[in-house]
């Protein structure tokens, strides 16, 4: 279906925000749509790249857009009801974060503030043009203005990623963010004498505030492709022409708790009673009749900042790093306007950014490693020690700065010629090690274990001398469990001997198997459910290893069988279970374990990290006679800095969540075949393959 923008939609989407404001699209452009419903924004002024993208959002999304927006507003319990959002509101709002984020709209720079409102503009327009394409409970979340953006990133950075309410208030071990992959290759290593890239998050799958969408972006001065999440208006995941950077999720601590001591009303500090600091708060709870009820609550705040009661009658109080910088949005976009590794280095010195290992390769050769965040400055302690709730009683545990640039670990152009990163903490940054965690403050990262998903990382960069773009993509699809590697000879040679038909035939099943999760693989449930037996925990208990991870041999442990004998009592432990969970011991891996959204059902590869599987999928619970995925392999992006530029990816689940798309499911076809689509950024390339135009 092609569509016009008309002048007069474009002004009422204008109009439709405060007046203040006036966001208009800041100049004439296109969308162009290729076949895979990827958003190409042509604009002439930057405003009016990020209208065209708001645009695009709300048509791919504008169903997951609109309630992001409305929860960031902490009215999510108003517009739609329901205990959840209630207490999804309260922890906005006795948090600040609407009230702050209009700080932070009001501390951009002009130019900034009109990229932001011409964002949300774009996003009305759409709605206004299409309002049938909207939920109807979803557009009372309309008109969208500059703040809710800005509201949205300051939600989903500080008090999601940082500190969600169920990290703080129930588990500290809590992770909202998910997994991801990173590589970057330089010229050195790379066959081809070019500089390689790998983006690979792994979030969910389930359309969230944590989806991804994939733009080009194009505009004087800036021009990029990449994906972000649903929501931002600007790409996290991105390159452009001479250079390209990912993220995936740190161990960076960005806030603390502290344990109050109650009396006389108040809390001891420093050997005084202080008196709480009280606000009266509120918010609106829709009611099964349409009525709003008003909720009043008194927020009380101790000198760390606002206090919570959590479950065993602990008092806490919260102090979250970074909610004096307003920056992160404007830092990702010059992040992605830089063109050589001094302008990206420069972006990166703003630290508004709160977590998130940052790896980057550009044209020039450069490769980077950055463990980033905006980190409390402490005087000890590990990350063990301030990732529970400390003390609040005396002065000395109250952190009062944060950690430069130049104090993150960071891996600048090696002489390995490369960068990697699987959520691990930073000293396997690459090989030969050349961080030592000794030369930062405990609290940075911990010290380990390191994944086996991060060993095979290293381990596939380091096969051999020199990584062709063939190699570095054939090394991405790679299925293989290192964990096998390293078991299954041992469990096999302690169990070859068993005169116990269950054991000999699992024997003969893990023997003839190759140690990959692929569709046909006829061994490998069973394998996985013994190792899930073997090291509880998802995968990561070392209790029954022989040799648990150290620093010191990081790439070659845990290894070996504590006790053979128990080890083979979990295999026909396994053999049971396997046998309950999927019906069979040797079901083949893709009859189990499916690829599978609306219509689409294919046959899946890749496992759990744990296992040691860099082709990380993280399966659900079985349902309907087949497991699909949770979280793994979303957003995926290949390049070579070479002329021409190679591209490579895929969105695994499609590009749109809006119901009735047809890209929804579309790319399913590339993860079950292990392969790629060409990502297209020339724009000759790109109107060859135009589904459909949008003019503004």
């Amino acid at each position: 279906m092609r569509m016009k923008m008309l002048c007069g939609l474009l002004l009422a989407g204008a109009a439709a925000a405060p007046a203040a404001a006036q966001p208009t699209n800041g100049g004439k452009g296109e969308i162009l749509w290729d076949s895979f419903g990827v958003p190409h924004v042509y604009a002439k002024t930057e405003s009016g790249a990020f209208w065209g993208f708001g645009y695009a959002q709300a048509q791919s999304h504008g169903n997951l857009l609109l309630k992001l927006y409305g929860e960031a507003r902490a009215k999510s319990a108003e517009y739609w009801g329901g205990a959840a959002n209630e207490a999804q509101d309260r922890w906005l709002v006795a948090n600040d974060v609407p009230a702050r984020a209009a700080r932070w709209f009001a501390a951009q720079t002009p130019q900034m503030r009109a990229d932001l409102d011409a964002f949300a503009a774009g996003i009305n327009a759409y709605a206004a043009k299409h309002r049938e394409a909207i939920d109807p409970a979803m557009r009372r979340v309309l008109p969208i203005t500059g703040l809710d953006v800005m509201a949205h990133a300051h939600r989903l950075m500080n008090y999601v990623y940082i500190a969600s309410d169920r990290k703080v208030l129930a588990d500290p071990a809590t992770n909202e963010a998910g997994g991801s992959n990173a590589w970057a290759v330089a010229p050195s290593r790379s066959a081809s004498g070019k500089a390689m890239l790998l983006a690979n998050p792994h979030l969910p799958w389930a359309p969230s505030m944590l989806t991804y969408y994939e733009a080009h972006l194009n505009a004087p001065g800036y021009s990029v492709y990449g994906a972000t999440q649903v929501g931002l208006p600007v790409l996290r995941f991105a390159f452009n022409n001479d250079l390209g950077f990912t993220n995936t999720v740190n161990t960076m601590l960005g806030y603390s708790s502290y344990t109050l001591t109650l009396a006389d009303g108040g809390y001891r500090y420093d050997g005084k009673v202080l008196p709480f600091r009280t606000e009266q708060k509120s918010y609106k709870v829709r009611q099964a009749d349409g009525s709003l009820k008003t909720v009043t609550f008194t927020q009380r705040y101790a000198v760390q900042g606002p206090v919570f009661d959590i479950p065993g009658g602990t008092t806490i109080a919260l102090k979250v790093a970074g909610l004096d910088r307003p920056g992160v949005l404007k830092q990702y976009l010059d992040m992605g306007k830089a063109h050589n590794f001094a302008q990206f280095q420069a972006a990166l010195r703003q630290m508004q950014v709160p977590m998130f290992n940052i790896v980057y390769a550009d044209r020039a050769g450069h490769i980077l490693y950055l463990d980033n965040g905006i980190l409390p400055r402490h005087t000890d302690g590990d990350l063990a020690k301030w990732s529970a709730p400390v003390p609040g009683d005396t002065s000395a545990t109250l952190w009062r700065d944060v950690h430069g640039y130049d104090d993150l670990p960071k891996v600048i152009d090696p002489a390995s010629g490369f960068v990697q990163n699987a959520n691990d903490p930073p000293w396997l940054a690459t090989w030969p090690r050349v961080l030592d965690p000794k030369a930062f403050p405990a609290y940075v990262a911990p010290v380990g274990p390191v994944s086996q998903r991060a060993q095979m990382s290293v381990k596939l960069m380091t096969a051999t001398p020199k990584i062709s773009f063939d190699d570095f993509v054939a090394r991405k699809l790679e299925t293989r469990a290192l964990m096998a590697d390293r078991l299954l000879p041992e469990l096999i040679a302690a169990a070859k001997d068993s005169t116990d038909p269950e054991i000999v035939e699992a024997v003969r099943l893990l023997g003839g198997w190759d140690h990959r999760f692929e569709a046909d693989a006829r061994g490998a449930l069973l394998f996985e459910t013994w190792a899930a037996i073997f090291a509880p925990k998802n995968f990561t208990d070392q209790s029954n290893y022989a040799v648990k991870w150290t620093l010191s041999d990081p790439l070659e442990t845990p290894r070996g069988l504590k006790n053979p004998a128990g080890a083979v009592a979990m295999l026909k432990a396994a053999v049971a279970k396997t046998r309950q969970l999927y019906g069979a011991v040797d079901r083949p891996y893709g009859e189990v374990s499916r690829f599978h959204l609306g219509d689409v059902s294919l046959p899946a590869n890749g496992g759990f990290g744990n296992t040691g599987v860099f082709r990380t999928i993280t399966w659900g619970p079985m349902k309907n006679r087949e497991r699909t995925p949770m979280h793994g392999e979303t957003w995926v992006s290949m390049i070579e800095f070479g002329t021409p530029m190679r591209a490579v990816g895929m969105m695994s689940y499609g590009n749109s969540s809006q119901p009735g798309s047809k890209h929804n499911a579309d790319q399913l076809q590339f993860l079950n075949s292990k392969t790629f689509r060409t990502l297209w950024t020339d724009r000759t390339e790109v109107e060859r393959h135009v589904e459909e135009r949008t003019p503004f």
